[in-house]
Parts: C-alpha cells; structure tokens; sequence
C-alpha cells in the first residue's frame, strides 16, 4: 500500500469559539495538530525576517524595547486599518501555508487537524478535507473574547465584522461542534467527532492504491 497523505480536518470559527479548548481535546486523544496561529507567531520571532519586512512596512512602533512584537498592538492596527491588514497578510500569510504544506508532508498521521481562523477566507480552505466549524452563539463569543483578551465590545464587534459571517461560515462546514453547553458536553462531541475522523481516516488509508 502507499502511504496518502493524511485526512486533512480543517478547524475553524469565530473569535471567542473555543477553537483553542477544541483543539486541545483533540490533542489529548494523540491527534496531531497543526496551528496556523502558532505558526504565525513563531514566524515573526524576534529577529525574524518576516519580523524585520513587517516593522519595514508598519512601523518601529510594532517592537518591544528588547526587539519583540507587540502583538496587541498589530492585532489592533490590523483590525483597524484594511491597508495595513492587507500588508501584514501579504508578507505571513504565504509563510504559513509554506509552512503548513511541509508539516502535511512530513506527518505520518492517518489525520490530522488544520486549525486556522481564516481558513475558510483563505487559500487554506483548498487543503483541507473536511471543514470543523467550532459555533458558538455571538453573545458569548463577546463575552469570552472580552474576559480572555480584556477587550471593549466594541473592539470585539469591530473583529467579528471583519470574519465571515456566523452564518456563511457554517454553510461551508462539514461537521460542527456547538460550543454554547458546559465542557462536559464539549468533551462528549469531540469525542464523536474523534471515532467518526477514525473511521473515516482508516476507510481512506485502506482504500489507497497499490503501490
């Protein structure tokens, strides 16, 4: 038998969703999972190339005085300025999938999960095999962003418009996991959701040609 690829479960939704509480219930069941935010952050290290073209671009005010990003800051001023969001995504966003694309081909996992905000509004969508939208009604994903990130509603709301609508975004979903109940519950879907990928992943190896 070749070896596929593996079934790629992209993971996504809005701000405040619980994406991070997901992936990590996954993960405690051994399933490998590849960040799209954890490799952002690692690509703008200080020192960085990419850290260096975005400073070039968006200014020195973006550093720490020891040579870190200031991330609430860019955070911000991507919220706030679409020119500057725009720069700042032309420079990291083909980094990451660079990225992604080589932890894909070195895994040796039967699946595993793509976890990205914007991979439904990105080139990422194209990867992936399923979509997993984590959904979560708006009133709470306002409240969990502003207790976790001490942001204004209003700086929350400002985030939210610029992601994909709540609605469009489960239109593209394969499977969904409805984060408004208690962790128990949250623990109970991935859990489903875990034995169906198994199944899944293990018909998909098992199909694959000859080598």
């Amino acid at each position: 038998m070749s070896q596929l690829r593996p079934m790629i479960v992209g993971l996504t939704g809005g701000i405040g969703s619980g994406k991070t509480t997901v992936c990590n219930m996954f993960a405690e069941r051994g399933v490998e999972i590849i960040d799209a935010d954890q490799i952002g952050r690692a690509l703008v290290a200080p020192g960085s190339i990419a850290l260096q073209q975005l400073i070039a671009l968006l200014g020195q005010d973006l550093l720490t005085p020891d040579g870190a990003l200031q991330r609430q800051r860019l955070r911000h001023l991507i919220f706030t300025d679409v020119h500057a969001r725009h720069q700042a995504e032309a420079i990291l966003h083909p980094l990451i999938r660079a990225a992604i694309i080589r932890r894909i081909n070195d895994s040796s996992s039967s699946w595993l999960i793509l976890a990205a905000p914007l991979l439904i509004e990105s080139k990422t969508y194209a990867l992936v095999d399923r979509i997993l939208v984590v959904d979560t009604d708006e009133t709470l994903q306002i409240q969990r962003t502003c207790e976790r990130d001490h942001s204004s509603e209003d700086e929350v709301h400002r985030i939210m418009q610029i992601q994909l609508p709540r609605n469009e975004r489960l239109t593209h979903a394969t499977d969904i996991i409805h984060n408004n109940g208690d962790l128990a519950n949250l623990q109970q879907q991935v859990a489903e959701h875990f034995e169906r990928y198994e199944k899944l992943a293990h018909a998909r190896q098992n199909n694959s040609p000859a080598s």
